[in-house]
């Protein structure tokens, strides 16, 4: 039986989604959880692969166990064995068995969160990043905008990435303000994102906030093609796998 989980975790303990021989990791802790419920080992398999430190709300999977569960029965039971780690399965169902996580999605949103204040965070520390001086929020959507639509994004792709083309369209890029203009709320949809893609271009974005690049400055950094006019890179706390579409 082939089934789809709604996941929702915490990324600060874990070296990313995908399992690691020698590190923590998402993917591993689910597989463990899997194999302590069922006896077996189970690859599975995400819809993205997370950083370091990056959470999901809404990241989806897939599982193939050889039992039939009852697929809220399986969801309790998965997070039963998840203890202590802070992951949740939030819904279980049950999946064609062609059904692939991460193959099908059609839409992927990241949210990212800045808190723009001189204050240290308390409550919002690791699942934030703090900006001290003040966000000019219309630069940022108007910087936004000129990534939108199909690029070679060579300039906001990680030197790592593996993935085959640097070409990819983004659907849209949101720039949102919440309590008096203190957080930020970044949003970006596409069907797939390349390595750091959004850590790189809120990081930009935040260079526009502050007066040190403009919206043009943006426009002739993309058409560069080089990593090198990437603004700096945002750290992963602010940065969450919101939703998964599979809507065709």
């Amino acid at each position: 039986m082939r089934y789809k989980l709604t996941i929702e975790y915490d990324g600060g303990p874990f070296q990313g989604w995908q399992r690691l021989p020698d590190a923590p990791s998402v993917q591993g802790a689910l597989e463990d959880a899997v194999e302590k419920l069922t006896g077996t080992r189970s690859d599975v398999i995400g819809a993205g692969r997370t950083d370091s430190g990056v959470h999901a709300t809404g990241q989806v999977a897939h599982v193939d166990i050889e039992k039939p569960f009852d697929a809220f029965k399986l969801s309790e039971a998965i997070n039963a064995h998840l203890r202590p780690h802070p992951i949740s399965v939030l819904k279980a169902e049950n999946a064609d068995p062609e059904f692939h996580a991460r193959f099908d999605a059609v839409r992927r949103y990241y949210s990212y969160i800045v808190i723009n204040r001189r204050a240290p965070l308390a409550l919002q520390r690791g699942h934030a990043w703090r900006v001290g001086p003040r966000l000019d929020g219309d630069a940022m959507q108007r910087a936004a905008d000129k990534l939108v639509g199909k690029h070679d994004f060579t300039t906001f792709r990680d030197g790592k990435c593996q993935a085959k083309s640097p070409i990819k369209t983004l659907d849209e890029v949101e720039v949102n303000f919440w309590d008096h203009h203190q957080e930020i709320e970044f949003i970006f949809v596409a069907q797939s994102f390349l390595h750091r893609q959004v850590r790189s271009i809120v990081g930009t974005l935040v260079e526009v906030g502050l007066g040190k690049m403009t919206a043009a400055d943006v426009a002739a950094a993309l058409a560069a093609k080089d990593r090198a006019q990437c603004g700096p890179v945002a750290p992963p706390d602010g940065l969450c796998l919101t939703l998964v579409d599979y809507a065709k």
